[in-house]
């Protein structure tokens, strides 16, 4: 199982005008190629009147599934600019179409790659592109006498603090990246010489927006 890998927040969108021809961009994630083109399909019946919807996607832990389809554009002046972008920044699960309303003017193939190139990191700019780091969720069973300590002390850490269950005893639930576990266990251990139970309790991706 991955345990990080960029991906975009969610969904976005952005318009650019070359030379007179409107470029509109709309970019979500996408986890299967069924969504993938669910989400063309959706886009190409909104601008069902457009002069092209072209579209590119990149799915899979291994980046296996990667389409690009010109939509009528001369041949890899379109999609294949438009994944390459995908695939230059690193994304995975991502779909994106850009349509185009034809302004008179032609570009060329060299301007057509630039201008669906541009438009795709346009629309990521709108989507924001996320870094998602997979967590394990542990929860750290104390007696109430060491609250004010172990609480203070995690939250003046760099693991983060989810939640405190004021039980018979209590329990703190804090999330620790995966390859920081063991090092998260060794420092509660001593900070309670021994005294605190650490358990696990689930495995979650926590989601870091990229500058």
């Amino acid at each position: 199982m991955r345990e990080n890998y960029l991906t975009v927040k969610g969904y976005g969108e952005s318009e650019i005008v070359i030379s007179k021809s409107r470029f509109l961009t709309y970019i979500e994630r996408a986890e299967t190629e069924e969504d993938a083109i669910s989400f063309i399909d959706r886009i190409k019946k909104l601008h069902h009147n457009a002069t092209h919807n072209c579209s590119a996607y990149i799915i899979g832990e291994h980046d296996h599934i990667q389409k690009a389809n010109d939509d009528g554009e001369p041949s890899g002046t379109a999609g294949v600019p438009m994944l390459e972008v995908l695939k230059k920044q690193g994304l995975k699960d991502t779909v994106v179409v850009v349509t185009r309303y034809f302004g008179g003017i032609k570009l060329g193939g060299g301007g057509l790659i630039r201008a669906y190139g541009k438009a795709t990191t346009e629309g990521l700019i709108a989507a924001q592109v996320v870094e998602r780091k997979l967590h394990h969720f542990l929860n750290v069973g104390i007696d109430y006498t060491w609250l004010g300590k172990v609480e203070n002390e995690i939250r003046g850490s760099s693991y983060t603090l989810e939640e405190i269950r004021y039980l018979e005893g209590v329990e703190i639930i804090v999330s620790v990246l995966k390859e920081e576990e063991e090092q998260f266990r060794s420092w509660i251990t001593e900070m309670t010489n021994g005294q605190a139970a650490i358990t696990f309790e689930d495995a979650q991706f926590v989601e870091f927006i990229v500058k």
